[in-house]
C-alpha cells in the first residue's frame, strides 16, 4: 500500500489531470490501467482514483516515452518501490487519514469539491456518448438510405454488404451502451458520495 501521500497534498480529478497532462479524460483512465496492471498503485475511493502530483508526473512519462508503454510503466513502477521502500513510514500515520479529514472542515471540503468535479467530469462523458450515438444512428440511417437506392442493382453482392453493415452497426452500439451504463453507475456512486459527504459535514458543524 502506497504510504507516500504527504499531509494537505493537492489531490486532482480525472478532468484535471487531462487538462494538466494535455490528454483526453478517456486518456488518463486508458494510461492508468496501463500503470495498474504493471503494478503501480493509485490512491483508490472506492473505484475511483485519486491523484496526486507524482501520479501526474507518471503519466507524463507515460505520454512521453518512446518506449512501449507497458515497458516504461514497469519502470516507473520499480522506480516507486524504490522511494518507497526508503519511506519513514513514522511521518504518516495512514491508518487515521480518512477520519481526519472527515472531521476536518477545510479537508473535508476539498474532498466535496473532488467529488464534484469528477461527477460533472462523468456527465460530459455522459452527454458526449449520446451525442455519438445520436451521431451513429444518423449516419446508419443515411447509409441504408444510400444502400436501399443502389440495392435493386447489385443483387448478392448488396445483401452480403447490408448483413456486414448490420452488424457493425450493431456492435458499435453495443460498445456505446455498455460505455453508457458503465458512466451511469460511475455517476451514481459519485452523487451518493457526494451525499454521504454533506451528511458528514452537516453532522460535524452540529457537533460544534
Amino acid at each position: 500500500m502506497r504510504h507516500d501521500i504527504k499531509p494537505n497534498e493537492r489531490a486532482y480529478s480525472t478532468k484535471e489531470v487531462a487538462e494538466e497532462v494535455g490528454i483526453a479524460t478517456t486518456t488518463v483512465r486508458k494510461y492508468g490501467q496501463i500503470l495498474e496492471r504493471n503494478g503501480y498503485e493509485f490512491f483508490k475511493d472506492g473505484d475511483r482514483r485519486i491523484f496526486v502530483r507524482s501520479d501526474i508526473e507518471a503519466l507524463m512519462d507515460i505520454r512521453d516515452t518512446d518506449l512501449p508503454k507497458d515497458e516504461k510503466a514497469k519502470e516507473l513502477v520499480k522506480k516507486l518501490e524504490e522511494r518507497l521502500s526508503g519511506y519513514d513510514e513514522t511521518q504518516i500515520a495512514v491508518a487515521d487519514t480518512d477520519s481526519r479529514s472527515l472531521q476536518d472542515p477545510a479537508q473535508l471540503k476539498e474532498l466535496l469539491t473532488l467529488v464534484a468535479k469528477e461527477l460533472a467530469a462523468t456527465r460530459e462523458v455522459n452527454m458526449q456518448l449520446k451525442e455519438d450515438m445520436e451521431q451513429l444512428k444518423t449516419t446508419v440511417s443515411r447509409l441504408q438510405q444510400d444502400h436501399h437506392v443502389i440495392s435493386s442493382g447489385v443483387g448478392n453482392f448488396s445483401q452480403k454488404t447490408h448483413a456486414k453493415l448490420e452488424k457493425l452497426t450493431n456492435e458499435q452500439k453495443r460498445q456505446y451502451e455498455t460505455l453508457l451504463e458503465q458512466e451511469k453507475e460511475k455517476s451514481e456512486h459519485l452523487q451518493r458520495e457526494l451525499r454521504e459527504m454533506r451528511t458528514e459535514q452537516k453532522r460535524n458543524g452540529s457537533l460544534k
